[in-house]
C-alpha cells in the first residue's frame, strides 16, 4: 500500500465512523435541560374526562393479569384536571420518607404510585424540582407498581387495584420502620401485608395469606408496572428505553415502545426467577417475583380507552387450604440505575442479570471496564472530567507500545519519501512493477504501510465504550467539569456564533459550536498537520477540511466525549513528535503552517 493509499484508507474509515455515529447512534436533543423541561411541561397538562385512576370507560380491573373484566368501586380521587398535588392529596396513604425517596403509598390498592427522587433533579442547579419517578395513573405521565390477586368467585374478592388496605394511623415508611396493611374479604381469607424499604430504591412486599374460611381456595398471585406516557425525548438507538426483563430460557428482553404499539403483546415462557418492568435512560421501576412458583410474564400496549403499557406476570396458583396460610414476597425496584446500587442488588437480593437494566451495550466487555476506571479515578480525583483526562493517559500508557511502534514505522516512512518517490518516477508507467518495487522497499526497510492506521483503531473502540459510558450511566449526569461545563453527559452549551455569550442572543441548535469543539477541532488539525501534505489535491482537500468537520459533528456529543478527544490528540501529537525526533525524520508540522500562509505560484510563475 502506497502513502496516499495509507492516507486515502485513514481517510475513509474516519469519515465512514463518524457519519455512521451522526446518523445511527446520535439522535438524543441538543441539551439535556431541554428534554426534561419538556417531560415537566407534559405533567402540567391537565387530563380530560380522565377522573378515575383506571382508564376511562372501562372497568377498574382492567388489565389485571388474569383478572374478571367488572366493574368494582372506584376509589376517592381529585377532580378531572386537578394538579399532582391535589392528587396525591385526595387519597388515603402511607407517606414514604427515605434516603433516596420521598412519596406514598396508595390505600387503595396498595399501589407505589407517589415517589420522588430526593437526589436527583430535573436541572443541573439543585434548586429545580426533583425527579418524579412515579405517579397516580389519573395523570397525563401517571406510572405505578401494583401488586395484587386473582382468583375464582368463590374465592371472594381479591386485592386489586380497588381494594382499600387498612394501616396504622400516621404511619410512615422508612428503612428502620416497615408498614403493615391488612385485609379481609367475604370469604375469610385475610391477607397481611408488610412493606419494607432499604436506604436506596428496593420494596420488599411480603404478604401472608391466611384462609379462615370453610372450602379451599386457590389464588394467584400478579404483579405490573402500568405507565400512561413515553419519554417526551425522542427514542435514540444506542440506548434501550421501554419495557425490559430477564426471565426464563429468553433471558434478556428489550422491548421498545414503538415495537408494542405495533404488536401489542409479547409473552415469553414461563420461569422461575428472574425480573421485569419498564426502564428509562436514568430510571426503572422493575418487579422481582417470589421464585416459590412459576409465573408467566408479559409485556403489553393496551389501547382500549386510555393507551398504556405494561409488564407484568401472573403466578401459577396457591391452594390454600381450611385454616392454612402461605407467604408470597415480591421486590419492587424504583429508583436510578446507579452502577454500583444495581450491581449491590444482584449480588445480595441473588436476582439473576439485574445488570443487565442498565444497557452497557454488546461491547459491554469493554464498556464495564471502561466505567469502572473512570469511577474509581473519579473517586480519587473528585471530579469526572479530571477522570476521563486519567483514563485517557492510562489508556495511552497501555497501548503505548503498539502507539511507539506504529508512530516509528510513519517516521521510517517520511524518512524513505525520497526513494519512493524515485520508484514512482521510475515506474511510473508500469503499476505493476510499481508496487512490486515499493513492497521491497518496504520489505527491506522493515516498514509497515498499515501501521498508521493503528493509533486510529485502537482510539475507536475507546471513543465508543466512552460514549456509552457518558451517555448511560446515571454518574456522569449533570457531573461537572470546570468552568462552563457543568454537565459532562451534554454538549458544550457555548457557542462561538454569539461570541460564547457576549453578545445577547440565543444561537439554534445546529450552530452550538462550543469551546471544547473548537479545541477539538484545533488539536486534530495541528496533529493531522505532523504528517507531509498528500500529494493528491483530493486528499489534501479532504484532509483540510476534516478537522472542520468533526467540528461540527462532535459538537453536539457530551462535553465529556469533546474533551476526551481533545486530550487525546494532544498527547498524541506529543507522542508522534517525540517518536519523529528520536527516528530521526522531520516534523511536518511547522512547515505544512507555514504553507497555509504562504503565496501559492500561479502556473504563470
Amino acid at each position: 500500500m502506497t502513502d496516499n493509499n495509507r492516507n486515502l484508507l485513514i481517510t475513509i474509515i474516519l469519515s465512514v465512523i463518524i457519519l455512521t455515529v451522526w446518523q445511527v447512534f446520535f439522535m438524543q436533543p441538543r441539551i439535556e435541560a431541554q428534554r426534561e423541561a419538556a417531560r415537566i411541561e407534559q405533567e402540567r397538562i391537565a387530563v380530560q374526562n380522565s377522573p378515575t385512576t383506571e382508564q376511562p370507560g372501562q372497568p377498574a380491573g382492567a388489565g389485571v393479569p388474569g383478572a374478571p373484566q367488572t366493574t368494582v368501586p372506584g376509589q376517592a380521587s381529585a377532580p378531572a384536571g386537578a394538579s399532582r398535588e391535589a392528587t396525591v392529596a385526595a387519597g388515603n396513604r402511607v407517606a414514604i420518607d427515605t434516603p433516596a425517596l420521598a412519596g406514598s403509598i396508595n390505600l387503595a390498592g396498595a399501589r407505589i404510585d407517589d415517589l420522588k427522587l430526593k437526589a436527583y433533579h430535573t436541572e443541573v442547579d439543585k434548586s429545580s424540582p426533583n425527579i418524579d419517578l412515579l405517579n397516580p395513573a389519573s395523570l397525563p405521565n401517571g406510572q405505578y407498581a401494583e401488586i395484587g390477586y386473582v382468583a375464582g368467585a368463590d374465592a371472594g374478592a381479591m386485592p386489586g387495584p380497588d381494594t382499600v388496605w387498612t394501616a396504622p394511623a400516621g404511619a410512615t415508611l422508612t428503612p428502620s420502620t416497615p408498614v403493615t396493611l391488612t385485609y379481609t374479604n367475604d370469604k375469610g381469607i385475610t391477607f397481611t401485608r408488610t412493606i419494607a424499604v432499604d436506604a436506596n430504591y428496593m420494596f420488599t412486599v411480603s404478604d401472608k395469606v391466611e384462609n379462615a374460611g370453610a372450602a379451599a381456595v386457590s389464588l394467584q398471585n400478579y404483579g405490573r408496572v402500568t405507565r400512561f406516557d413515553k419519554p417526551a425525548h425522542p427514542s435514540v438507538y444506542v440506548i434501550h428505553e421501554g419495557l425490559i426483563g430477564v426471565t426464563g430460557e429468553e433471558g434478556l428482553q428489550e422491548i421498545k415502545y414503538a415495537t408494542l404499539e405495533e404488536d401489542k403483546r409479547v409473552t415469553p415462557g414461563k420461569s422461575t426467577d428472574g425480573w421485569l418492568g419498564i426502564t428509562d435512560k436514568y430510571w426503572a421501576v422493575a418487579l422481582v417475583p417470589s421464585g416459590a412458583q412459576p409465573f408467566q410474564p408479559n409485556f403489553s400496549w393496551f389501547d382500549d380507552g386510555r393507551a398504556r403499557f405494561q409488564a407484568d406476570y401472573l403466578t401459577d396458583p396457591i391452594q390454600l387450604a381450611p385454616g392454612a396460610s402461605a407467604n408470597v414476597e415480591t421486590l419492587v425496584f424504583a429508583g436510578a440505575k446507579e452502577v454500583n446500587k444495581i450491581q449491590a442488588y444482584e449480588t445480595d437480593r441473588q436476582i439473576r442479570q439485574f445488570d443487565l437494566m442498565i444497557d452497557w451495550g454488546w461491547f459491554y466487555f469493554i464498556t464495564k471496564p471502561m466505567f469502572w476506571l473512570i469511577d474509581h479515578l473519579y473517586k480519587l480525583l473528585g471530579n469526572f472530567g479530571l477522570a476521563i483526562l486519567a483514563t485517557t493517559v492510562i489508556v495511552k500508557a497501555v497501548f503505548f507500545p503498539l502507539a511507539n511502534k506504529s508512530y516509528a514505522s510513519m517516521a521510517n516512512m517520511k524518512k524513505m519519501q525520497p526513494k519512493m518517490l524515485e520508484i514512482r518516477e521510475k515506474y511510473a508507467d508500469d503499476k505493476m512493477k510499481q508496487q512490486q518495487a515499493m513492497m521491497e522497499l518496504y520489505k527491506t526497510e522493515k516498514i509497515n504501510p498499515l501501521a498508521g492506521c493503528w493509533p486510529i483503531l485502537i482510539q475507536i473502540p475507546v471513543f465508543f465504550a466512552l460514549y456509552k459510558v457518558l451517555y448511560v450511566t446515571i454518574e456522569m449526569r449533570h457531573a461537572p467539569f470546570f468552568g462552563w461545563i457543568q454537565d459532562l453527559a451534554a454538549p458544550d452549551p457555548t457557542s462561538i456564533f454569539n461570541l460564547f455569550g457576549l453578545l445577547p442572543f440565543a444561537v439554534p441548535a445546529f450552530l452550538l459550536i462550543g469551546v471544547w469543539p473548537i479545541i477539538m477541532g484545533i488539536t486534530m488539525f495541528l496533529q493531522m498537520r505532523m504528517n507531509p501534505t498528500p500529494p493528491d489535491p483530493t486528499q489534501a482537500m479532504i484532509f483540510t477540511w476534516m478537522p472542520v468537520i468533526f467540528t461540527f459533528m462532535l459538537a453536539s456529543f457530551p462535553a465529556g466525549l469533546v474533551i476526551y478527544w481533545a486530550w487525546n490528540n494532544s498527547l498524541s501529537i506529543l507522542q508522534q513528535g517525540i517518536i519523529m525526533k528520536r527516528q530521526g525524520a522531520k516534523i511536518e508540522l511547522w512547515d505544512n503552517l507555514i504553507g497555509i500562509f504562504k503565496k501559492k505560484p500561479t502556473p504563470a510563475e
